[in-house]
């Protein structure tokens, strides 16, 4: 079962991978995991995509395809495996294509977690992450018994950078400039299925489980 997540920023895709992951006994692939354990490591990779990303610019398309390409030849993701976060653009999609077609496999579903931008808003702009311990809080949804002290360690509580409203936005307009086109290239081949990411969580599980479960 090879399965791509689609969706923007605080979608929950990282979630709902993570709980299909143990679900179907598959690896959850995200493109951030393996920049971090091949740059951990000092892999040729690793060296590579390090120095792009310690002169602040974005890691080549090339590199982090020669990752993903190598990830999906070990051996836990021989059964099946989720991509979480990649591809990210249309051009990254189609060299995919090519990836997969030369190790003989395809990607069988795409799943689009459907949010509307101003619930992303809310969702992202409310968290809130202590100082301290690392306990994530949300003003609306996850609120600290004391405002701006932590229920755990009673550290302080503080609004990452990327997590301001303005940041947020701009994180939006790229996915959507960048990233939502693959939504149509995928309605294309007629392996993407809509769901609703504004339900509950167990609701949007209970969602993805009957589309994976319809083969």
């Amino acid at each position: 079962m090879n399965i791509i997540f689609l969706g923007p920023p605080g979608s929950g895709k990282g979630t709902q991978a993570k709980i299909l992951t143990e679900k179907f006994g598959i690896p959850q692939i995200s493109t951030g995991d393996m920049l971090r354990e091949h740059v951990g490591k000092g892999t040729d990779l690793g060296l590579k995509a390090k120095e792009y990303m310690e002169k602040g610019q974005l890691v080549p398309d090339e590199i982090i395809l020669d990752m993903v390409k190598e990830r999906l030849s070990e051996s836990d993701a021989q059964k099946g495996f989720i991509l979480d976060g990649f591809p990210r653009t249309v051009a990254q999609a189609e060299a995919l294509d090519k990836i997969l077609d030369s190790v003989g496999k395809k990607i069988e579903y795409v799943l689009a977690l459907i949010v509307p931008d101003e619930e992303l808003i809310i969702r992202l702009t409310g968290r809130r992450t202590c100082k301290n311990c690392g306990m994530m809080y949300h003003i609306k949804f996850k609120p600290p018994k004391e405002e701006g002290k932590c229920d755990a360690c009673g550290g302080e509580l503080y609004q990452r950078p990327d997590d301001n409203e303005e940041t947020v936005k701009n994180r939006l307009k790229v996915y959507h400039q960048q990233t939502a086109p693959l939504i149509e290239y995928y309605k294309n081949k007629r392996i993407l299925f809509e769901v609703d990411g504004s339900k509950s969580i167990e609701e949007i599980t209970q969602q993805l489980l009957q589309i994976l479960e319809k083969k």
